[in-house]
């Protein structure tokens, strides 16, 4: 019976092979060609533009969906792939964009940096290590010099010149509000006082801050630090999170980078300004002549972008290794952050505390949303299948707003310097990040999103305090059989609002997860985590250890499970850890706790994570996101 379903299966897969519309692309392509296999299109870019005008014009094509397959090799993207409305597929005519048999096919946000030389007169640079430098020209983008925050060599991610090796950090010996000055230990780098890049990384409860240095003044065996704006004004004048001085563990600490003076260890890099120079201490097994060198042009890779009125449909993306996009917000305006990753706007304590939603509430705060690779906005079964998400800065896909019956499944997320894959509204700009969310429309809301058997490891590396998976203002969202390892702050999050009130957010499943070493330099954090009101939803099965003895934290508050204020309407059952560390902060009365730690079924912990993938062609893939989009419809 089971050799016959799968012959059945396959049958279908031909089936679709035969009726559908094929476009294929590869790297030696031109986009003046017939898009055939014999005469392929250059770039996604045209292909996704044939595929309109046949859906336009109503071609035969069209009959069972359309097929982009891409052939062997790296896409060069020198502006954001956009999907439009028009774009859209049906279900039963999706389209797919995908892999022709056994390719491995990268769409790179990134450029080579060529022409190293060795060995460097610059005298900011030690005279025992000048021989050892190799430097390049920074590429150009049309008439401009590329600028960078992110390099890989060979495919590992360089450090960015820094006081300490990385993890390493020193304690702060003040933090003075009214002054706007953070007084460290005299650094022990001779020259950084007059250095014109220095930045400041603030380690500060479960968030970072990244300041650029405006002046640093010598007293003795300390050092007085002041900051440019508007990063300066933010981080003195909101009140949570801030650096901790005399904490129940020590002071908050911090950590100098961005200066040649700095470049003294293999695998560390600088890029000068103006002159955009890249500076490299090779590690030892590097050959810088042969060495590939990528940094990223762009921040943004795809844009899928509809409106309420007209969204993007039926779009699936399967076997695409997404690569090397950016992050340069903190070159320009420096980085203070509120929670998670979202940078604070405008922030400030209240003399008299209150707001109409929130008699107690003593601060108020606006929020910017963080940079993504794969951006969607206003969609419906935008899915991602057997994908790969690598050397990206900031935030990996990001489900943004009104998107609904969608799936990300079988994925891997990984080198990610923000969080892997963000879901739902986080309101921000005009919105006061406090009050709780009512959107007009509600199909503003994402619904019905589907996170599924995704690897999602070594993310959040240029910001600690995002993670791994992300949900602000959601309804219906299931996060299932993932796992989630090696975050610095916490692993699953899911709720926004830090409120009781009603906000749309419901029927959520956390279920069958196994997220382990988290909370690997910040506190305050969960495997999981959860905010604001959430009625029918479900936190169960799930596998929780290895909490992590943040090494610079300045409390002990990190918990397995953790329900941070107003947390309201969930079930939570047989989750398996090794202790009950948990806690829960100003909790709603309607959460129900059964059987949690480690006295839960040693099945139910071995069944938690991830599946055994499925041997899925792409077109047998498109089966599969059908299959799951009806279930989430039904429930």
């Amino acid at each position: 019976m089971k050799t016959k379903m799968i012959c059945f299966i396959a049958f279908i897969s031909y089936t679709f092979y035969l009726t559908a519309g094929d476009i294929y692309v590869s790297p030696y392509g031109n986009d003046k060609a017939a898009g055939t296999r014999q005469s392929p299109l250059q770039t996604l870019e045209q292909a996704i533009k044939q595929a309109r005008e046949w859906r336009r014009l109503q071609s035969p094509e069209t009959t069972g969906g359309i097929n982009i397959l891409l052939e062997e090799g790296i896409y060069p993207q020198y502006k954001s792939l956009f999907i439009r409305p028009e774009d859209s597929g049906t279900t039963d005519s999706p389209t797919r964009i995908t892999t022709v048999p056994n390719a491995h096919v990268v769409l790179s946000g990134g450029v080579p940096v060529t022409g190293w030389e060795q060995g460097c007169e610059d005298t900011r640079i030690p005279k025992t290590l000048r021989n050892k430098i190799w430097v390049a020209e920074a590429p150009r983008m049309g008439n401009r010099i590329l600028e960078t925050r992110q390099m890989w060599v060979n495919g590992a991610k360089a450090q960015r010149a820094a006081q300490f090796p990385d993890g390493v950090m020193e304690r702060m010996i003040d933090f003075n509000p009214e002054e706007e000055t953070i007084t460290i230990p005299t650094p022990q780098t001779a020259g950084l006082n007059t250095a014109s890049q220095v930045e400041m990384i603030v380690h500060q409860r479960w968030a970072i801050a990244i300041l650029r240095v405006k002046e640093m003044i010598t007293e003795g065996a300390k050092t007085v630090v002041r900051f440019h704006d508007p990063e300066s004004r933010l981080e003195f004048a909101h009140p949570w999170p801030q650096p901790v001085i005399d904490g129940e563990k020590g002071n908050s600490s911090f950590c100098l980078v961005n200066a040649l003076e700095l470049l003294d260890q293999p695998g560390e890099w600088y890029q000068d300004y103006p002159s955009g120079r890249i500076y490299y201490y090779p590690r030892p097994h590097e050959d810088m002549m042969k060495a590939q060198v990528i940094i990223p042009a762009l921040e943004t890779l795809l844009t899928v972008n509809g409106t309420l009125e007209r969204p993007v449909r039926n779009i699936h993306f399967q076997n695409i290794s997404f690569e090397h996009t950016s992050w340069m917000r903190p070159s320009y305006q420096g980085h203070v952050t509120l929670q998670g990753g979202f940078h604070l706007l405008d922030a400030y304590k209240l003399p008299i505390p209150g707001l109409p939603e929130k008699a107690e509430l003593e601060n108020q705060a606006w929020i910017g949303r963080p940079k993504a690779a794969i951006q969607i906005k206003c969609g419906n079964n935008i899915n991602f299948n057997h994908c790969t998400f690598q050397h990206l800065a900031a935030t990996g896909v990001d489900y943004e707003r009104a998107v609904s019956a969608s799936t990300v499944e079988n994925c891997h997320f990984t080198d990610i310097g923000g969080t892997a894959l963000l879901v739902g509204t986080f309101p921000h700009e005009g919105f006061e990040t406090h009050v709780p969310y009512k959107p007009f429309h509600e199909q503003e809301l994402c619904t019905g999103i589907t996170i599924r058997n995704n690897l999602i490891e070594e993310v959040t590396n240029e910001d600690w305090g995002c993670v791994g998976i992300g949900a602000g203002y959601v309804k219906n969202v299931h996060i299932v059989h993932n796992e989630v390892c090696h975050v610095n702050y916490s692993g699953i999050c899911v709720g926004w609002g830090w409120t009781l009130l009603e906000s749309g957010m419901s029927g959520n499943r956390i279920e069958a997860n196994y997220v382990h070493h988290f909370a690997r330099r910040l506190y305050d954090a969960g495997g999981l985590y959860t905010l604001s009101n959430q009625p029918g939803s479900v936190m169960r099965n799930n596998r929780i250890e290895h909490l992590t003895d943040a090494p610079y934290a300045t409390n002990d508050r990190a918990f397995y499970i953790y329900f941070d204020e107003a947390t309201d309407g969930y079930t939570v059952e047989n989750n398996w850890c090794p202790s009950q560390r948990f806690d829960s902060n100003r909790p709603g009365p309607h959460n129900v706790w059964k059987k949690n730690g480690p006295q839960v079924d040693e099945s139910i912990k071995q069944k938690a994570g991830r599946l055994p993938l499925k041997c899925l062609t792409p077109l047998q893939g498109s089966i599969e996101s059908t299959r799951i989009q009806k279930e989430n419809n039904q429930e």
